[in-house]
């Protein structure tokens, strides 16, 4: 067939198709049956279930719908939130000391720190430079898939949800799952500032940064999220280990290494370490310092932690673990909490108590003297007192220039601002006032030979009536010599002495040598019924030790801000103004003496070198004091009640001179003994006295016997 033009057509037509010749076909296989078609898939019938299932279809399609959007939403929003919290963290450097107080750290006479006040930051430290031991106890005690998570990890929190509810508590209540970085979240409070207008102090804003508050818990996964996006997981350990409390007033770990250890964090045995990690638990009550062995206990808790953990070979958990952490020197001693009261109250509050800088203070104390005078207190007080004894005890010592070596301000182991019956008790002073009436009288020209009545007396005093002391014995002596009449602490005598040579000229002594308290007015002035604190008597005591000149008590030497070499402040305490003539105090020195040597403070007798004292006991034995020196040093004791019951068969010179000696003795150890600056009795029996004697209550020709028929009559 011509096909027009010349062409095929590109579709065959049909009827040529159809009509040309086709080839013959081979022989094929007959057709498979092919398999029968799947019936239509069948409709419900029940109108029913058909609407049941219509619902159910729907319902899905609306809740995949909602669901997916509301999760893009919280994701959008989370991702919000993050992105603004780790805008509003600051750098590094910024987050490290937070504190809004400084801390005070004193330093002792040799430059060793031995007490601390306020919150203490041992400086910054990182994850970098701290002990390996350390760092390793912190992630396996805190959070062992600290460097795996990216700043929750839901398996902790579930754990700690299956624990709070196992043993009875809500699901935030106790265990918190929380991971480092969550808590290092809780230690920025979730970036909300301190302000001194919201929260009066720094105690309550950290209270309310640890709510668990369910909604608190909610914004830490943000902020968490935040803290791993802004840095990096050593930078978050960094945080935690500058920021974190670890009890004693101690904040990060270089500060609580330094407190409990006396060494920095990067030196750290595992031991220290797993101690250190153990306080993040509990502050307070795993405080070293509180109770070493509780500390030591969670020590080796978290020591066997880190060597589950493979922090720790065998060998080396073993040898942790049979030498627990010790406290160092300073801090097992916890000496010295009344003296640092002391001198923070000395100082001005805007650099001690109410610091906002870090301050260093060097003192006068001694850690040596401080020991023995708690150690000799506890031992006469086991050995003489029976348990349970409620009778208070504090103890001064001192140099004979005012500076304060050791101060107890009572029996138990102090805490900070605990009462301090050394500087704060104004108490009746007893005969421990006497010898500043012989200190008048001598200074007068009066020497110890000079003769004074003991007898009964009678004073008719205006607006009181008729008084009439009595010695404790309620026996008289007669005629004595003033050394006699202090040595035996003869009442009847101190007080006609006391009115002869004029009650204002002895309130103007003991005023001067320091006793800064109000003094009695009436003739029982002579008798001790002023008030002074056991730091005044003793400072006045020094007064007559240094020959005569007073001193002002004094702990700080020089206040500085850490750092800086300058001093802020200096000494403000010591020598002063001279009060009686070296002759005077040289012969008062001798008489008192006598007191110890022979007399009523026999029992606190040194065997190995001179010391002189008195004795006092109050009205009905309120008190009992014994205050005395050596040529190095002054001590002060004070015996009695917090509620002023009086003290059952106690005097000036039996216990108090016993805790007195025992004192002594610790503290004068291995000190070459040398002689008081007394005066010989043949320096002023070499010259006639300025005054004759008196040779009784009347009827004599001399200026004593004159003074007193003007005073007394007949």
């Amino acid at each position: 067939m011509a096909f027009k033009g010349g062409r095929r057509p590109l579709v065959a037509d049909r009827r040529y198709v159809a009509s040309k010749p086709q080839p013959a076909k081979a022989a094929s296989k007959p057709a498979a049956k092919k398999p029968a078609r799947a019936p239509a898939r069948r409709r419900y019938r029940n109108p029913i279930v058909a609407a049941i299932a219509w619902i159910w279809r729907s319902i899905w399609r609306l809740i995949w719908g909602i669901g997916w959007r509301l999760g893009l939403a919280g994701a959008l929003i989370l991702a919000g939130t993050v992105f603004y919290f780790m805008a509003q963290l600051p750098a590094l450097d910024g987050l490290l000391d937070a504190r809004q107080r400084g801390s005070v750290t004193m330093l002792d006479r040799d430059g060793k720190v031995f007490a601390w006040r306020g919150e203490t930051f041992g400086g910054q430290i990182t994850a970098e430079t701290v002990s390996p031991y350390l760092k390793n106890a912190i992630v396996a005690t805190e959070d062992k898939r600290f460097y795996g998570h990216l700043g929750i990890s839901p398996r902790g929190i579930a754990s700690a949800i299956r624990i709070n509810l196992s043993e009875g508590r809500g699901p935030l209540q106790g265990n918190g799952g929380s991971t480092i970085t969550q808590q290092v979240a809780k230690l920025l409070c979730l970036g909300v500032p301190y302000d001194v207008a919201k929260w009066k102090t720094e105690a309550e804003y950290e209270a309310d940064c640890r709510k668990g508050s369910v909604w608190r818990k909610v914004k830490e996964i943000p902020f968490a999220f935040a803290l791993e996006a802004k840095y990096t997981k050593n930078e978050i350990l960094t945080i935690y280990l500058n920021r974190s409390y670890l009890g004693a007033g101690a904040r990060g770990f270089e500060a609580a290494s330094q407190r409990y250890f006396g060494k920095s964090a990067a030196n750290v045995t595992p031991a220290e370490a797993a101690m250190l990690a153990g306080l993040l638990k509990a502050p307070s009550r795993y405080a070293p310092t509180s109770n070493l062995q509780r500390a030591q206990d969670r020590g080796a808790l978290v020591l066997g932690l880190m060597h589950d953990q493979g922090f720790l070979k065998n060998v080396e958990y073993d040898e942790a673990i049979a030498n627990p952490a010790q406290l160092s020197q300073a801090a097992a001693a916890r000496a010295g909490g009344f003296f640092a009261d002391w001198v923070m109250e000395s100082g001005p509050s805007f650099l001690t108590r109410e610091t906002t800088e870090d301050v260093i203070i060097s003192t006068t104390f001694d850690q040596r003297i401080q020991t023995a005078a708690e150690t000799a207190l506890i031992e006469v007080f086991d050995a003489k007192l029976r348990e349970g004894s409620e009778t208070q005890a504090a103890i001064v010592v001192m140099s004979a220039d005012g500076a304060v070596r050791a101060m107890v301000g009572g029996r138990k182991t102090p805490n900070a601002g605990d009462f301090n019956r050394a500087t704060q008790a104004l108490r009746q002073t007893g005969s421990t006032f006497k010898p500043f009436i012989y200190a008048a009288a001598l200074d007068m020209g009066y020497t110890p030979d000079s003769i004074i009545l003991d007898a009964p007396l009678t004073i008719d005093v205006p607006g009181s009536g008729l008084w009439s002391p009595e010695n404790y014995t309620k026996e008289y002596a007669g005629e004595v010599t003033l050394a006699t009449a202090l040595e035996r602490s003869l009442n009847t005598a101190a007080v006609r002495l006391s009115e002869a040579v004029g009650r204002d000229a002895v309130r103007t002594v003991a005023n001067q040598f320091g006793f800064a308290s109000t003094m009695a007015e009436g003739p029982a002035l002579a008798l001790g019924v002023s008030e002074s604190t056991l730091l005044e008597m003793t400072g006045a005591y020094a007064g007559i030790l240094n020959g005569g000149t007073s001193v002002r008590p004094y702990g700080l030497i020089e206040l500085r801000l850490q750092g800086d070499d300058v001093p802020l402040i200096g000494q403000a305490g010591g020598l002063g103004e001279r009060v009686i003539s070296p002759t005077a105090a040289a012969e008062l020195i001798w008489m008192m003496q006598q007191v110890i040597e022979q007399g009523s403070g026999a029992r606190a007798r040194l065997p190995d070198r001179q010391a002189a004292g008195k004795t006092g006991t109050t009205s009905s034995a309120r008190d009992a004091w014994f205050v005395g020196f050596t040529a190095d040093y002054v001590v002060g004791v004070w015996m009695g009640y917090d509620n002023n019951t009086p003290l059952t068969g106690v005097t000036g010179g039996g216990l108090p001179a016993e805790i007195w000696k025992a004192v002594m003795l610790k503290v004068n150890e291995g000190l070459p003994a040398r002689p008081l600056p007394a005066a010989s009795p043949e320096s002023w029996r070499a010259s006639p006295s300025v005054v004759a004697p008196a040779t009784g209550n009347s009827g004599t020709s001399d200026p004593i016997g004159r003074l007193l028929r003007e005073i007394f009559g007949g």
